[in-house]
C-alpha cells in the first residue's frame, strides 16, 4: 500500500490525467450491446476490455459495485480482480457502493472497502449520509488511518433525491448544505478526505465556497449534463470536479481502441472546459 496520503495521490493522478472519472457499469443492455452473455463469464470480459481501454489513460476509475453484485459471489470475485488490476496499474480507483449505516455495521462496510488487506480494497468509496453525518465518523478515521477518501452523497443526479436532500433542516440550512458544511469542517483536519458527490445534471443550490475537496459528479452524458455545463455549475470549486461518465464513455465499446478514444476525447474535453 502507499503511504502517500489520499490528498496527494488523488492531486498528482489529477494533473498527470486530468479530471475524468469513467465508471464500469457492465448493465445487462450494455453487456447485450456488446454481445457479452449476462453472466459472470460477460461481465468479465466487460470489465477485462475497460481495463485494458482506461488504465494510462483516465485518473480514477468508477466500478458501479451493484452491477457486479447482481451475480453473487462470482460477481464479487471479478470485481476484486478489476479492482485490483486497476490499482496495481496506478489507476484510481472510486467503488461506487454508496453504504451507509450505524456502529458496528457500517464499521464492517468501511474494513470491506478501504482496509488495506480487503480483497475489495479501493482507494475511496461512495457512502451515505443518511443516518446521520457522524455515523460515518469511524469510517472517515479509518479512511485517514489507510490513506483512503470517501466520498459522501449531498446533492445527487436523480431528481428523486431533491425531496430529501433540498429539505429544510431546523437551522434553516438544506440537508444537503447541511452535509456540505460537515464536510467542509472535516477537511480542515484532514485535507480531501471527505469528498462530496453533487450531480452535474441541475442546480444543485449548494454553497460550496468554503468546501476545499473532490467532488464526484455524475451526470454528465447518458444522463444529460455537458462539459459546457461544468464550468458554471461548479465555479466556486473547478479544482478538484471529477465530472463521471459511465455510459456515455462505454456506448463507445466493445473497441478497446473507440472505449479509449472515447475516454481521452471527453478527458481533453473537460479540462478545456474546466480551464
Amino acid at each position: 500500500m502507499s503511504h502517500r496520503s489520499w490528498s496527494d495521490r488523488l492531486r498528482a493522478a489529477v494533473s498527470a490525467r486530468g479530471r475524468l472519472c469513467v465508471g464500469i457499469d457492465p448493465h445487462p443492455a450494455l453487456l447485450e450491446a456488446w454481445e457479452l452473455p449476462r453472466s459472470a463469464d460477460g461481465l468479465e470480459v466487460f470489465a477485462e476490455l475497460c481495463v485494458e481501454a482506461f488504465v494510462g489513460e483516465v485518473a480514477i476509475v468508477k466500478p458501479q459495485v451493484a452491477f457486479f453484485e447482481a451475480y453473487g459471489s462470482a460477481g464479487y470475485a471479478v470485481l476484486e480482480r478489476t479492482v485490483s488490476v486497476l490499482r496495481h496499474a496506478g489507476t484510481l480507483v472510486i467503488a461506487d457502493a454508496k453504504r451507509g449505516d450505524i456502529g458496528t455495521t457500517m464499521d464492517a462496510y468501511a474494513q470491506a472497502w478501504i482496509e488495506p488487506e480487503s480483497p475489495l480494497s479501493s482507494d475511496a468509496v461512495t457512502v451515505s449520509p443518511y443516518l446521520g453525518f457522524d455515523s460515518l465518523n469511524e469510517t472517515v478515521e479509518r479512511a485517514v488511518r489507510h490513506h483512503r477518501g470517501v466520498f459522501v452523497l449531498a446533492r445527487t443526479s436523480n431528481a428523486e433525491g431533491a425531496t430529501l436532500q433540498q429539505a429544510t433542516a431546523s437551522d434553516g440550512r438544506s440537508v444537503a448544505q447541511s452535509i456540505v458544511d460537515a464536510a467542509v469542517v472535516r477537511n480542515r483536519v484532514d485535507r480531501d478526505t471527505v469528498g462530496l458527490v453533487v450531480g452535474a445534471t441541475r442546480d444543485h443550490g449548494l454553497d460550496l465556497s468554503d468546501y476545499v475537496g473532490p467532488i464526484l459528479a455524475p451526470g454528465l452524458g447518458a444522463q444529460g449534463a455537458t462539459v459546457a455545463d461544468l464550468a458554471d455549475i461548479f465555479r466556486d470549486c473547478r479544482e478538484l470536479v471529477l465530472p463521471n461518465s459511465s455510459r456515455g464513455v462505454l456506448a463507445a465499446g466493445p473497441s478497446v481502441t473507440a472505449l479509449r478514444d472515447a475516454a481521452t476525447r471527453l478527458r481533453d474535453e473537460i479540462e478545456a472546459g474546466l480551464a
